[in-house]
């Protein structure tokens, strides 16, 4: 399968062409850029700027952006108000935050890519109509705004009563709307199953987030790590994975390992363990 790298796997860092050149050094072909804006602040044109000139000149290749989930740039800690949900009800916030989504997906002006990745809610969100309408009246407007920049919008399946495999289908179904998906195995993982939902999914999977955990805690496990606490069954999610590989990379969406100095040694062998399977 192509191998692909979230690069939330180090978030916790500025984004330079250093770090995308140590990326491309380690063998991997493509990356997903998560937009946060302590790693990547999509509103400072020096930065896009600087990444964009980068990209031209390289072989790396930027498959997709994850929409941003935080507006501040310390990960949410400055409190509720830095959420961006597309769920949120009423309108005057969640123009807001539509609006943060777009300064996101205008680095595709300079960095062309061809998918964002976007949440329905956050983690544990419940299921309310009146969310799934502020999403259908978010996602309409960022759709277009996507598609006239080239760029496709891709749903994931995240832990919460929103977006579980079978929530996104029926979400498709009152909308019209026709998104593609990104499987995340994790969270799959903690819904309805690995196997359960990709089977619901798999005809619009365009993209995946790989990762592991315990089936509770959403902890972007590293697959296949020594000692690792993940209880994914990965012989079967690989040849689930195989059964339609042309359409999505093997997209790995890891958390920074502090028992490690050198990570991208570590996501190597990730690939290569799971290539095994």
């Amino acid at each position: 399968m192509i191998h692909a790298l979230s690069t939330h796997l180090f978030v916790n860092h500025r984004l330079t062409v250093a770090l995308l050149t140590r990326i491309h050094q380690a063998g991997i072909p493509a990356v997903e850029i998560f937009c946060a804006r302590q790693h990547l602040d999509y509103r400072n044109k020096e930065q896009v700027a600087e990444l964009g000139h980068w990209f031209r000149d390289s072989d790396l290749k930027l498959h997709s952006l994850h929409s941003p989930m935080y507006n501040d740039e310390i990960w949410g800690r400055s409190g509720p108000h830095a959420v961006v949900t597309i769920t949120e009800p009423v309108k005057s916030k969640r123009l807001q935050m539509v609006d943060e989504i777009k300064r996101a997906i205008e680095v595709a002006e300079v960095v062309p890519c061809r998918y964002l990745v976007q949440h329905m809610g956050v983690g544990g969100e419940e299921y309310d109509e009146r969310k799934v309408d502020a999403a259908f009246a978010a996602l309409e407007e960022l759709t277009i705004f996507a598609r006239q920049r080239g760029v496709e919008i891709l749903l994931e399946n995240i832990p919460n009563q929103l977006s579980s495999a079978e929530r996104l289908l029926q979400f498709d179904e009152l909308t019209h709307l026709g998104l593609n998906f990104v499987f995340d195995t994790g969270h799959a993982h903690m819904n309805e199953g690995v196997e359960r939902a990709f089977s619901l999914m798999k005809d619009r999977i365009r993209s995946t987030h790989v990762h592991d955990n315990n089936g509770k805690e959403d902890a972007h496990l590293f697959p296949l790590a020594a000692g690792s606490a993940g209880t994914i069954d990965w012989k079967n999610a690989m040849q689930l994975l195989r059964s339609r590989e042309d359409h999505y990379p093997l997209l790995l969406e890891l958390k920074e390992r502090a028992d490690t100095g050198n990570q991208l040694e570590n996501v190597k062998l990730v690939f290569d363990r799971l290539e095994d399977q």
